[in-house]
């Protein structure tokens, strides 16, 4: 598959951001970027590759602002705001995971992933999975990993959809912190606006209320998803945006 190519205009419609805010990032030497017969362009998958690492590393304050950047480009997927009753089912949740390594919780989730009946190509997804892992890990603070393709690609998948895991055994995963890692979540997205806002939601999610300790604590896969939907419709209403006309988008800065 040929890597799609983006003007400094179409990348900055990509982010969602105003033309000023890409060529700061371009003077800061920051983006990812290729010189083509005297033009500046952008490999989107590098791109993607860029923000999906850089997310999963912003502060508080910055995160809350891409968060509600990425909420009117959602809303074409969900409607009513809330993303974890339409992208995980309970039945999609093991508390059980018994892999003791990154390669082997790596295996048991795209295996989860595959039980839902919507990924077909299960091996290709772990190799892409285990390539993004390769980049630098998933895993976040407090025992979190959110785990994902390098690329978001619809043909991979039936429909957009997370899966959660708890491993028995804690084990390192190359968290920030140097501790180990129990909580992974699998995102399997068609659409990369669904996937970083997906991300940015379970990251906030993770940093702002207790659902982590209680994920941890869930007897089984009903009271997870239960303690999930509440935490996310508690965390909505400071993160809903300033109404936005339709057609129009909000524009703003990339945090740094």
């Amino acid at each position: 598959m040929p890597h799609r190519t983006l003007t400094i205009d179409e990348l900055a419609d990509h982010l969602h951001v105003a033309r000023r805010h890409v060529e700061r990032l371009i003077k800061e030497g920051d983006l990812p970027c290729t010189m083509r017969g005297g033009r500046m362009l952008f490999v989107r998958d590098e791109i993607d590759d860029w923000v999906s690492q850089r997310l999963l590393r912003l502060p508080g304050r910055s995160l809350d602002w891409y968060h509600q950047q990425m909420m009117p480009a959602s809303r074409r997927h969900f409607p009513r705001a809330a993303l974890i009753p339409v992208l995980l089912q309970t039945e999609h949740i093991d508390l059980e995971l018994a892999g003791k390594t990154r390669a082997a919780v790596i295996g048991d989730m795209v295996g989860l992933a595959e039980r839902t009946g919507w990924v077909f190509d299960a091996r290709e997804l772990r190799d892409s999975v285990e390539e993004r892992e390769a980049l630098c890990s998933t895993a976040l603070p407090g025992g979190l990993a959110l785990l994902h393709a390098r690329q978001q690609r619809p043909f991979r998948f039936e429909r957009s959809f997370i899966v959660l895991g708890r491993t028995i055994q804690a084990i390192p995963f190359g968290a920030p912190d140097g501790r180990t890692s129990r909580l992974f979540f699998l995102l399997c997205c068609q659409d990369e606006d669904v996937h970083l806002h997906a991300l940015a939601r379970l990251c906030l999610l993770a940093r702002k209320t207790k659902i982590l300790e209680q994920l941890m604590d869930a007897p089984d896969a009903a009271a997870a998803h239960e303690a999930l939907v509440a935490a996310e419709l508690g965390l909505l209403p400071a993160a809903e945006p300033v109404a936005v006309v339709p057609g129009k988008r909000r524009r703003g800065k990339i945090p740094a």
